[in-house]
């Protein structure tokens, strides 16, 4: 008995450690795109060699686990859906916005993904209205007046055109989420998933960024920029992501947004030394109250984890 619970002990602290790695990982992606685009790289040019990273790992992991991509119309429908909403459209304005926009605000800016999929969720029908969770729309609302808006004072400057246009960087992203609990993925797991929608992404952004004359020519050795992209681009974060919801659950793993986000905010620190007024984490605290809020209950995360399968 006493072994059990300590074998359990050890595997909640190990599954605990990987959820930090996992938030650290995540959280530095807006840091390194800011990186990455100092030098003027353009979104789309950025973003084909995005999905040259991702189509190769990808390919390894469905490689090893003798997993082929099926040609299938629901498939392939899949790949280029997911593909659009879930990189090329939101990437592109993220890549644009990030010349613009603090590396911090970014990160605090995205952790409102949950709100905006709660909103579109009960759109589609995907959920039900539920009071408490409006509560936390509206504790949203309030912590992105707080980033953007003119009057306060964040310790950083926050252009509020350039703000508004990477909330739509969040819709995407929870519309992705709401268009796979709605339609499905033809049964596609996870790795299957992301190797095809690279490779669609891929034949979307290639002619865009040599017609726009935005290609990125590899250099060796890699200059700053491409390793921030190289290191942004990976999506071993996400496939450990994957493993943890299929080993300690969803209702486990989902806390990572918290992390993402908090990291996030080191990062641009440790890495850009951008630093903030004490308000920024007033507005982290009432953003945190809202996801917190709006995310389902346990149970519902459970039924829902239950419905999608087996995903590690």
């Amino acid at each position: 008995m006493k072994d059990a619970a300590a074998s359990g002990r050890r595997e909640i602290l190990m599954f605990g450690g990987i959820l930090v790695l996992m938030g650290a990982g995540w959280g530095a992606t807006q840091p390194l795109s800011k990186i990455a685009v100092s030098t003027g790289y353009g979104p789309f040019g950025l973003l084909m060699w995005q999905q040259i990273l991702g189509v190769v790992l990808m390919a390894c992991v469905c490689a090893v686990r003798r997993k082929p991509l099926p040609p299938t119309a629901n498939a392939l429908r899949a790949y280029v859906v997911i593909a659009l909403v879930g990189t090329v459209l939101p990437n592109s304005i993220s890549y644009t916005a990030a010349v613009h926009l603090p590396a911090g605000i970014m990160s605090l800016l995205l952790s409102i993904v949950p709100m905006f999929a709660f909103f579109i969720a009960l759109q589609l029908g995907n959920d039900s209205f539920a009071w408490r969770r409006i509560a936390g729309l509206g504790f949203g609302l309030i912590g992105v007046v707080l980033v953007i808006a003119p009057s306060v004072d964040i310790g950083a400057v926050v252009p509020m055109e350039w703000a508004a246009a990477y909330l739509v960087v969040g819709l995407f992203y929870a519309f992705e989420g709401n268009y796979v609990a709605r339609w499905g993925v033809a049964g596609l797991d996870p790795f299957q998933l992301m190797l095809g929608a690279s490779l669609a992404g891929l034949v979307i952004v290639t002619p865009l960024a040599g017609g726009l004359g935005q290609t990125i020519p590899p250099q060796w050795p890699l200059p700053l920029t491409q390793q921030a992209l190289v290191a942004a681009s990976l999506v071993l974060v996400y496939a450990s992501y994957v493993w943890l919801v299929g080993r300690a659950g969803a209702v486990f793993a989902v806390q990572v947004s918290y992390l993402v986000t908090g990291f996030g905010l080191f990062w641009a620190w440790f890495l850009l030394d951008e630093a903030f007024s004490n308000m920024i984490w007033l507005a982290l605290a009432v953003i945190f109250r809202g996801v917190y809020l709006v995310q389902p209950r346990p149970r519902a995360i459970l039924v829902a984890q239950t419905v999608t399968g087996d995903t590690g």
